[in-house]
């Protein structure tokens, strides 16, 4: 059974920093993309970026995406001898508040992410920014 779980997440001033982390567990993570989604109050969980298998980033740059509201300010990383995914938020603005969770995606490349395929989901991170 797969597992998930989200840590690193706060409060931090608009222009801030936050790096949130998920350990994995239950199932092949380093043969695995993973992916960030947040959601915040009625509204449905969405995608912000995935990465594919590979912890090389550097030797696969067409492996991951980013939605176009974080483009440019977080960075998708994982590290899979520690079966951990990572999420860099930077110059973070009151829109990135959200409760954040990490799963497994089907496919990860520079145009979209595959859907989620293990339907498990672990606790979320709660990040607020403020203004």
């Amino acid at each position: 059974q797969a597992d998930f779980l989200e840590s690193g997440g706060g409060e931090v001033q608009a222009g801030g920093s936050l790096r949130i982390s998920c350990a994995a567990s239950g199932f092949a993570f380093d043969s695995t993309a993973m992916g960030w989604f947040r959601q915040t109050p009625g509204e449905e969980r969405q995608v912000i970026s995935c990465i594919g298998w590979r912890d090389d980033a550097p030797s696969y740059p067409d492996d991951k995406f980013y939605e176009d509201s974080v483009k440019g300010r977080f960075t998708i990383s994982r590290d899979n001898a520690k079966n951990t995914l990572y999420l860099q938020m930077n110059k973070m603005k009151p829109e990135d508040t959200a409760t954040y969770y990490c799963a497994a995606v089907a496919y990860s490349n520079r145009i979209s992410c595959g859907d989620p395929y293990l339907a498990v989901w672990g606790q979320g991170t709660q990040v607020t920014v403020s203004s």
